[in-house]
C-alpha cells in the first residue's frame, strides 16, 4: 500500500508540475516531441499527429520534450522553425518555464484548501496550548496562553513557523524565545533538552501547542493562505541554512526518503497523505525555479540574461550547460539516495 501510495503522490505531482509546461508550450504554438510521466522505457504510449503520451516504467520523474531543446532532433523531424522554443519571445518562453512550477503551486493551494475545507484544520495561530512539567519552558517561565512572536530573533506568524525555527536553533546554547501575554512581550532563554524518544536522541522544549481542529469556508482560506506561506518560508530558511551550515547536505532526502515518510504519514489517514502531497508539490515548484542549470529556474535566467544583453545565447551553449548541470544534479541525488538507504539500517 505504502508503494501504490508513494507512486500515486509522485505521480500526481510530476503529472502536474509536466502538464504546466506542456499547456503553455502548446498555447504558445511550439512543438512537443512527447508528453511523459515516468522515465526509462516505454510501457504505454500513444503517437498523435505531433505529440506522443507515453507512461514509462520507471514512476519516477517526467518530462515533456519541446523542440528546440535538442537542435539535432529538430533537423531530423524537420520543424519549422517558428515552432521551437527559441523563436519565441523571451516573455512567452518565460511562461512556459514558470509555469511548470507554477501550476505545482495552485495544485498544492487546492489540496490544502480542500483538506481544512472538508476536514477542518488545527489552528495556525502560534500560542501555547500546554508547556510539560519538569521540562526546559516551564522552567523558563514560558506558560499556557502565551503567544510565541519570535524565536532567535525570527517573526513567528504560524505554529509552522515554531518547528522550524526550533528545529534549526542551535542547541548547544540557550535559544531565545520571545512571547506575548496580556499585550507585553517577554523575553526567555530556553536551553532544549536532549531525550529519547523510540530509540532516537532527540531535543525537546516541552512546548504543546492547539490541535483542535476548526472548520467552515472562512477557515479554509485562511488555513490555506497561512500555511502555504509557512511552507514557502519553510524551503526559503531551508536553503540558506544549506549555504550557512544550519542544515547538512546529509540531511535532505530524495525518493527513498519520502518513501519512508510516506510510510509515516499513511498512518494518520487521508488527510496527511494530502497535506504530504501539496506540502511536496510546493518544494517540486520551489527548487525547480532555482536559478541551476537543468532546472526551470535556469532556464528562466537564461531568458533574463537575454532581455538584458538584448540577444539570446546560442542554443547549443544553453544546452551544453543544461546537460552539465543535469549529470551534476543526478550525481547529487545518487548521493542523496545513498544516505537515505543508510538511514534505513
Amino acid at each position: 500500500m505504502t508503494i501504490i501510495i508513494f507512486i500515486l503522490i509522485l505521480g500526481a505531482i510530476i503529472f502536474v508540475h509536466e502538464l504546466g509546461h506542456f499547456l503553455f508550450a502548446k498555447a504558445n504554438g511550439v512543438y512537443v516531441y512527447e508528453f511523459a510521466l515516468g522515465m526509462g522505457p516505454k510501457l504505454i504510449s500513444k503517437k498523435t499527429k505531433e505529440t506522443t503520451y507515453s507512461l514509462r516504467l520507471i514512476p519516477i520523474g517526467g518530462f515533456c520534450q519541446l523542440a528546440g531543446e535538442d537542435t539535432e532532433m529538430d533537423k531530423d523531424h524537420k520543424v519549422p522553425k517558428n515552432r521551437t522554443l527559441q523563436a519565441k519571445s523571451p516573455w512567452q518562453r518565460f511562461l512556459i518555464m514558470f509555469f511548470g512550477a507554477g501550476f505545482n503551486f495552485i495544485f498544492a493551494i487546492l489540496v490544502l484548501f480542500f483538506i481544512s475545507l472538508f476536514g477542518g484544520s488545527a489552528d495556525y495561530r502560534p500560542i501555547i496550548s500546554t508547556v510539560e512539567k519538569n521540562m526546559p519552558a516551564v522552567e523558563a517561565g514560558i506558560k499556557k496562553g502565551d503567544i510565541i512572536k519570535e524565536i532567535d530573533g525570527h517573526k513567528i506568524k504560524t505554529i509552522d513557523d515554531i518547528s522550524l525555527y526550533l528545529v534549526i536553533a542551535p542547541h548547544n546554547k540557550a535559544t531565545k524565545i520571545v512571547v506575548n501575554r496580556d499585550g507585553k512581550n517577554i523575553t526567555y532563554k530556553v536551553q532544549a533538552k536532549k531525550v529519547k524518544e523510540k530509540g532516537e536522541k532527540v531535543y525537546r522544549y516541552g512546548i504543546g501547542l492547539d490541535s483542535k481542529k476548526k472548520h467552515g469556508f472562512i477557515n479554509a482560506i485562511k488555513y490555506t493562505y497561512h500555511k502555504t506561506g509557512a511552507i514557502f518560508r519553510q524551503m526559503a530558511v531551508t536553503l540558506k541554512s544549506l549555504f550557512t551550515g544550519g542544515v547538512k547536505l546529509n540531511q535532505l532526502s530524495g525518493p527513498v526518503g519520502i518513501y519512508s515518510i510516506v510510510g509515516e504519514q499513511s498512518k494518520d489517514g487521508l488527510a496527511s497523505i494530502l497535506y504530504l502531497m501539496a506540502f511536496l508539490s510546493i518544494n517540486v515548484g520551489f527548487i525547480n525555479l532555482l536559478p541551476l542549470p537543468a532546472f526551470d529556474g535556469g532556464h528562466i535566467l537564461f531568458i533574463i540574461i537575454e532581455m538584458i544583453k538584448g540577444s539570446p545565447v546560442k542554443p547549443e551553449t544553453e544546452n551544453m550547460i543544461h546537460t552539465i548541470g543535469l549529470f551534476l544534479l543526478m550525481a547529487l541525488m545518487v548521493y542523496i539516495t545513498f544516505n537515505d538507504i543508510m538511514k534505513l539500517f
